[in-house]
């Protein structure tokens, strides 16, 4: 239960990263050809990492999933 919790937690930060991304170009407060205002440069910053963050601790944890399932099968390989 408290790994679903964890992974479910994990991708609703990775989307909130994505989000932060979109977000200047989906709702329009960065216009189009325009520099990139203040509150753009932090969306992109601040989203990246957040996104960039929760999909390495994603990945991570998949990897130690599948060395435990990997360690589960070569023990009743053994039995």
């Amino acid at each position: 239960m408290k790994a679903k919790v964890g992974v479910s937690a994990l991708i609703l930060l990775f989307l909130a990263g994505l989000w932060l991304v979109a977000a200047p170009f989906a709702v329009g407060y960065q216009p189009r050809g325009a520099a990139y205002a203040d509150a753009t440069v932090n969306d992109l910053w601040i989203g990246g990492g957040l996104a960039a963050v929760s999909f390495v601790a994603l990945v991570v944890y998949a990897a130690d999933a599948l060395r435990e399932l990997a360690g589960r099968g070569k023990h009743v390989a053994d039995g």
